[in-house]
Parts: C-alpha cells; sequence; structure tokens
C-alpha cells in the first residue's frame, strides 16, 4: 500500500482521477452527496477528502482552505495519489459591473496578484485554466440553464488588501491596480485559481474553476441594491455536471 500523503492523508487508490476543490471543509459532505456512493476518506488540518463515483468513474472531492498555498498543498499531493482533473468550486465578488451576486463565472484565466504561483513559474507566465475543463464547465452551465460568464477573474493574497485597501501602508498600490482590473474588464476577485492554474500546468494536469458571486461591491458602490447570495449550490451543480461531460468525452476516446 502506497504511503499517506503529509498534508491530505491520502494515498494511491483513496481518490478519483477527477476531483473537486471547494475552499471550506464544511461543503465537502454536501458537494459529495451528488456522487454515488461517497464515503469520507480523510480529514485532516484544512483537507477534508470523500470519495464516489460519477457514471462508474471515480471522483472525489477535498477541502483546500483559503488561498493558494494551501490549496496547491492539496494539488501537490492529489496529483501524487493519481488525480489529473481539478475543478474548484468556490466564491467570489463582482468586480464587472454584469455580474450580479447569484450568479455564476467560470474563469478562463486568472490576474497573479499572489505569491504561490511564482514558485512554478515566472511572473510572465499566464494563469489560464485548461480549454477542455473550462468548455466542459461552460456547457454544464448552459446546459443547467444557470446564468454565467466566462472571462480572467482576479486573485489575491489578501482578502482585506481588497476590501479596505485605504488602511494599508501600500494603499496607493492596491488602489490603483483594483482600478486597473476594473478598466480590463476583469470580472471577479477570488483567493486561489491563479496559483491553482500556474501549478497544474507545472504539474502537467488539468485545473478550472467555477466561481459563485457573492456580491459585487463596484455595483453596491453605483447604487444597485442587490441582496448578497451565499447560496453555493449552483457551482456544486455545474461542476458535477461538468465532470459528467468530461467522462463521457473522454471514454469514448
Amino acid at each position: 500500500m502506497s504511503e499517506k500523503q503529509y498534508h491530505i492523508q491520502c494515498a494511491q487508490g483513496d481518490v478519483g482521477e477527477y476531483v473537486i476543490l471547494p475552499g471550506d471543509p464544511g461543503r465537502v459532505e454536501s458537494i459529495a452527496a451528488h456522487l454515488d456512493g461517497a464515503v469520507m476518506v480523510s480529514q485532516n488540518r484544512e483537507y477534508t477528502t470523500y470519495t464516489g463515483t460519477l457514471l462508474g468513474k471515480k471522483v472525489s472531492v477535498t477541502s483546500t482552505g483559503i488561498g493558494g498555498p494551501s490549496a496547491v498543498i492539496a494539488l501537490e499531493e492529489l496529483v501524487k495519489t493519481g488525480a489529473h482533473t481539478f475543478i474548484r468550486v468556490g466564491t467570489s465578488g463582482g468586480i464587472n459591473m454584469k455580474v450580479k451576486s447569484g450568479d455564476l463565472v467560470v474563469a478562463s484565466a486568472a490576474v497573479r496578484q499572489e505569491g504561490t504561483g511564482l514558485h512554478y513559474a515566472p511572473a510572465e507566465y499566464p494563469a489560464a485554466a485548461n480549454f477542455e475543463v473550462t468548455r466542459a464547465l461552460v456547457d454544464a452551465a448552459a446546459k443547467l440553464g444557470l446564468t454565467c460568464h466566462c472571462g480572467v477573474v482576479h486573485c489575491k493574497d489578501s482578502f482585506y488588501g481588497q476590501h479596505d485597501p485605504g488602511r494599508m501602508p501600500v494603499s496607493n498600490e492596491l488602489i490603483a491596480k483594483w482600478e486597473a482590473w476594473k478598466r480590463l474588464g476583469v470580472l471577479v476577485s477570488e483567493m486561489e485559481s491563479a496559483a491553482l492554474f500556474v501549478a497544474a500546468d507545472a504539474l502537467g494536469v488539468r485545473a478550472g474553476a467555477v466561481l459563485n458571486v457573492v456580491w459585487n461591491q463596484e455595483r453596491k458602490a453605483a447604487g444597485f441594491q442587490e441582496p448578497d447570495n451565499h447560496d453555493t449550490s449552483r457551482g456544486i451543480i455545474c461542476a458535477i455536471e461538468a465532470i459528467k461531460l468530461l467522462i463521457q468525452s473522454e471514454g469514448s476516446m
């Protein structure tokens, strides 16, 4: 029997080739409920893993905690156990005015305002999602009738650097860059995708992301009255359907 990985406490055979990556360990069980015969296989620190099947293929759900460093630890160790396709399911805050709370965003690429990816590729290397995974997520959202945007997202290491930049010693830089992301049409901000995309490329595996939009601070600032939306079910069913589409298409290859 192979050795268990240090952080996720999983060994080869414990996880499937396809893995859904939520940040919150508290969401793992509810996501795993969409799999057939799902059981918990490990729980350690921020990493909780369930494994079941979809269309007869082994699929897992592993939480990553918050931010790029812990997400990429999970990615590294899951790859060592045999996984090759990853879909991050998470939450985000809107930047682009067309993105509303309750919408979904499929990331085609990510702004690398984070540090973990620099350990895998130079700053000039783009954080791009895998095309097959991205296409499956967009097709899944369309099939399910979900409001979905596909485009560039923003990744950062500091939640409060975004939400309270004025009190930071580097406030001028933070505010100027935020204005640049807005002018460039970046859709939402979150904290894991860029690191996952870059590390996945370095490791020779596939990664994509579907993000639930909780709020849009720019729309609020413009006077739009929209309640925050903490319902993550749309992103979950989109990821599940996308994995089914990938399994079906790759099973016929």
